[in-house]
């Protein structure tokens, strides 16, 4: 039986380029007239982050905070950092990023809270100099899940397989994984580990490629665990390459509009996640109470319209319980990322 939490919850590998809330009147309020400017920057232009970008301006247009997205273009760490600096240097209120990597983002971040501009990050826990990091999901929980999902599809726990990240530097990522590999080696020793895990999930066609590399080197694999939003679709595209559809076993955490597809050929199994619309909303309700000078009401009783009150606050991070899981029976249901 699926152990899951409420259901809110090609011959070429191919790169692929919120919750209603309440008008806020316990938290910040829209009637002090004061009006913020935050900056968006995300790891990179994708639905994903768009749908991100729609919980925002949501919060922003409630909240009255002004809020623009700046997209890294190239798609690097390096960029990111500018856009921060960039950010820093006109004057910004506040920065909400998501981080591509969490160590070289800290020096731009330090820089920003030197000047008094609020800092709010996500997918990064316990985030350095950032004065809030806003999670969705336990990542010790989110592991498990995505391993059980994985057990599931796989209809007996044993076997080889794969497990992807964005890239070694990604906490979020390998914090997963390293909840779901420990959780394996307990509960299920039929499942056999191949390598450690490989950074591609943030390229889809680099993650078809490896997917393929594997296939040849180990013939008998019979599944993939992929965090990271564009690794499914593209382990995806090796399995129809290969005619191995509904032969393997593989977990993302890719949005409904891109895995839908793939879910309804059978090439991913399930994909785990969370609405990104439901972050956005988070980032700029904690933004505006520090913006407004509440951070005594920022912690474990918090209760944000829409969203409730947090599974945890610890140090920095403040952890919702909201894990979404898309089959092909349900994918339909959401839209929008």
């Amino acid at each position: 039986m699926r152990s899951t939490p409420s259901k809110i919850v090609g011959t070429l590998c191919i790169t692929i380029g919120i919750s209603t809330a309440l008008p806020i009147f316990a938290g910040p309020q829209r009637e002090t007239a004061a009006q913020y400017t935050a900056v968006s920057i995300p790891k990179f232009a994708s639905t994903w982050f768009d749908r991100m970008q729609v919980g925002l301006e949501k919060a922003g247009a409630e909240l009255s905070v002004t809020i623009t997205q700046e997209v890294p273009s190239p798609a690097t760490a390096a960029q990111q950092v500018k856009l921060v600096e960039n950010a820093t240097n006109q004057g910004s209120d506040a920065i909400l990023v998501v981080p591509d990597d969490a160590e070289s983002i800290e020096a731009a971040l330090a820089g920003a809270q030197a000047k008094k501009i609020v800092t709010i990050t996500h997918q990064s826990p316990d985030q350095v100099h950032a004065d809030y990091d806003v999670e969705m999901i336990d990542d010790a929980f989110f592991g498990h899940l995505g391993m059980e999902e994985m057990v599931v599809a796989l209809g007996s726990p044993e076997g080889k397989y794969a497990v992807y990240v964005g890239s070694f530097t990604r906490p979020d990522h390998n914090t997963w994984a390293d909840a779901a590999v420990a959780l394996a080696r307990q509960k299920y020793p039929g499942l056999k580990l191949v390598g450690e895990r490989f950074p591609v999930s943030e390229d889809v066609g680099l993650a078809c490629q490896t997917a393929l590399d594997l296939l040849a080197a180990y013939p008998d694999i019979r599944g993939f665990l992929v965090f990271g939003d564009r690794g499914g679709p593209g382990v995806a595209q090796a399995l129809r390459q290969k005619g191995l559809v509904g032969k393997i076993a593989v977990i993302s955490t890719t949005g409904p509009s891109e895995a839908s597809p793939y879910l309804k050929d059978g090439s991913l199994s399930a994909s785990v996640l969370w609405d990104p619309a439901d972050t956005g909303y988070a980032m700029v309700y904690l933004a505006r109470l520090a913006l407004d000078g509440k951070r005594n009401m920022i912690g474990a009783d918090l209760d944000i319209p829409g969203l409730g009150k947090p599974l945890s606050f610890a140090g920095n991070t403040m952890v919702f319980d909201r894990p979404i899981i898309l089959t092909k029976e349900n994918v339909d249901e959401f839209s929008g990322f």
